[in-house]
């Protein structure tokens, strides 16, 4: 066994570290797309926790391995030609730096815009021979069969809700003007396991932080990492899953209910042994729509609990903050006593 000197752990001290919790949590939500009860048990799970996991959602398997194949083939390049692609700005490659606010993480990711071809071109540097074609087509199967799990769920939160029209949440997503994005993460395994596991510590892949978007719908490989803050401030972890679809609720979408979906809180912890691969669809609304809660959600004599802002204006204002800041409070309205 090789024995780790603390001089091995100082320079991850960038990288910040966690007590993580040992809860595994076993009771994550599971709708069943196929069944004609699964309105109401999606806005139960979001109501409850603002995540949940899909099955019978319809995205081939083959599509999933062939975008998980061609992510592993990229993240195994040399670091040389995965820097080719970057840095992000904001789309591209990076590596430990999460946006422009001092945030790190033991993480590398491509981010990828999913409505602007212009925005695209950034990854049209040739980092490789060959694997960026065969990536790129991976992402556009993936992302386009996402896209109608996407619309259906929040259809199916629109009957559960008895939102009109029903298509008030998915004609912000399909919309051309839509702002919406992917990632692929990659979360290598921790370099130092026994020094770590001696601390009580894990390294943080991806510090704790809610999504601005409408919702987030999330696909992994088999390992285990991401954890889950529930309604009682309790960090637990998610079971892995590689052939369900996670959603997360979004900041937009907490105020388009009026607080009645509440977007919650995640991150992902470095895995010992195995590395993880993740791949992210954030559906968002153009960014001149104005958010702000829908008003057939509102009855009678109920008030706003958010100022009307558009998307572009939350966008602005979530990006220079901190991932965990609470990004919501500077639209809150003021709470009548």
């Amino acid at each position: 066994m090789v024995v780790l000197s603390q001089g091995t752990i100082d320079h991850l001290a960038f990288i910040k570290m966690c007590k993580p919790s040992s809860a595994i949590f076993d009771g994550v939500p599971i709708v069943d797309l196929s069944r004609p009860d699964a309105g109401a048990a999606v806005v139960r799970a979001c109501q409850e926790f603002g995540f949940f996991k899909v099955v019978n959602h319809g995205v081939p398997p083959d599509v999933v391995d062939r975008l998980e194949d061609e992510a592993a083939r990229f993240f195994s390049l040399p670091q040389s030609e995965k820097d080719n692609a970057g840095p992000p700005d904001p789309f591209g490659y990076g590596s430990k730096r999460i946006g422009p606010n001092g945030d790190v993480g033991w993480i590398e990711y491509l981010f990828l815009h999913t409505n602007s071809s212009e925005d695209d071109k950034k990854l049209s540097l040739p980092f490789s021979h060959g694997n960026q074609e065969f990536l790129l087509r991976a992402v556009e199967d993936y992302v386009r069969a996402v896209k109608q799990v996407a619309f259906r769920v929040v259809e199916l939160m629109a009957d559960g809700l008895g939102i009109e029209p029903r298509d008030a949440l998915s004609s912000m997503l399909r919309s051309e003007a839509s702002d919406s994005c992917f990632r692929l993460n990659h979360y290598p395994p921790c370099p130092e396991p026994q020094a770590l596991s001696r601390s009580g510590c894990n390294l943080i892949g991806f510090g704790e932080h809610t999504d601005p978007q409408i919702i987030s719908v999330l696909r992994s490989n088999n390992t285990s990492g991401l954890q889950i803050c529930l309604p009682d401030g309790a960090w637990v972890s998610v079971p892995p899953d590689h052939s369900s679809l996670f959603i997360n609720v979004g900041d937009s979408l907490q105020v388009l209910t009026n607080g009645r979906f509440r977007s919650v809180k995640h991150r992902v912890l470095a895995d010992h042994g195995q590395p993880r691969i993740s791949m992210i669809y954030f559906g968002g609304p153009a960014l001149d729509e104005k958010i702000a809660p829908l008003p057939s959600l509102l009855a009678e004599g109920e008030s706003s609990l958010y100022k009307e802002f558009t998307w572009s204006e939350y966008k602005r204002s979530a990006y220079k903050s901190r991932l965990a800041d609470y990004r919501l409070g500077l639209f809150e309205k003021p709470r009548v006593q």
